[in-house]
């Protein structure tokens, strides 16, 4: 039994480093085209295209694009923020606005949800199949119980946690993306959790892009502490208390039953 034990781990460690030998590659080309693609955006300056001076200064030419060619400029705007999500590049918050200037409060809305849900999974996945090991590996070495220990408290009650992550914008969106992954996060809850959670946040900024144009001319910024209002962070937050109730009941049933 003893000889067996020790052929079976030898054989499941000499698997994991092949595995990781497998992966290293990947590892590789994914570090280089994020590292190629953020100099890309800093070199050539794009982040100014992502920004309040690159909306006002390009609003007419966005809106002529959707009247001429609008289903061409959906699939570009929705290719720019997909990437922008993956590779975490600032300027999401103008991409959003950008998003409900061009297509409205709803179907703006809409484009931007799936967006931003599809880029989100992108990340996810990298991380988790390309990064994740790696870097679990190292924080295993330090945290490896405590680690376990968070990981089963958290993926226990993970669609609860998830939405109240994506409702109320704690930490920023892609330190969720990489966070969900490295703690296993099953792939279905984050995919849902993520969709339905920047639902309404998601349409608030879309609406204050859909009424952005006269403030672009007036030369005036956008009031961006509309999300701090009561009437809209009083609704979000109590979605997140409710979306807390499971977690809230098994701990009440729990502590009745022992």
């Amino acid at each position: 039994m003893g000889a067996s034990g020790g052929a079976g781990t030898i054989n499941k460690n000499t698997t994991q480093q092949a595995a990781s030998k497998c992966n290293t590659p990947k590892r590789l080309a994914l570090i280089f085209l994020f590292a190629a693609l953020l100099t890309a955006f800093f070199v050539f300056d794009l982040g100014a295209l992502i920004s309040y001076q690159g909306l006002a200064e390009n609003e007419a030419a966005l809106k002529r694009a959707v009247a001429d060619y609008r289903l061409v400029t959906i699939l570009a705007y929705m290719a720019v923020y997909i990437a922008a999500v993956v590779f975490s590049l600032p300027g999401a918050l103008w991409l959003s606005l950008a998003g409900g200037l061009m297509f409205g409060t709803w179907q703006g809305g809409v484009i931007i949800v799936v967006s931003a849900t599809i880029g989100a999974s992108g990340l996810f996945v990298a991380a988790r199949y390309i990064i994740g090991d790696a870097l679990r590996a190292r924080v295993s070495t330090k945290w490896g119980a405590a680690l376990q220990k968070f990981e089963a408290a958290f993926n226990r009650d993970a669609w609860s946690y998830m939405l109240i992550l994506r409702l109320l914008p704690i930490f920023p969106f892609f330190i969720v993306n990489l966070g969900a992954a490295l703690v296993g996060v099953r792939f279905p809850v984050f995919l849902l959790t993520t969709f339905f959670g920047i639902m309404p946040g998601t349409f608030v900024f879309a609406s204050i892009g859909n009424g952005i144009s006269v403030l672009l001319q007036a030369g005036e910024r956008p009031d961006l502490s509309v999300m701090r209002d009561p009437q809209i962070l009083g609704p979000l937050v109590a979605l997140a208390l409710l979306s807390l109730a499971p977690v809230i009941w098994r701990r009440v049933k729990g502590e009745k039953n022992g």
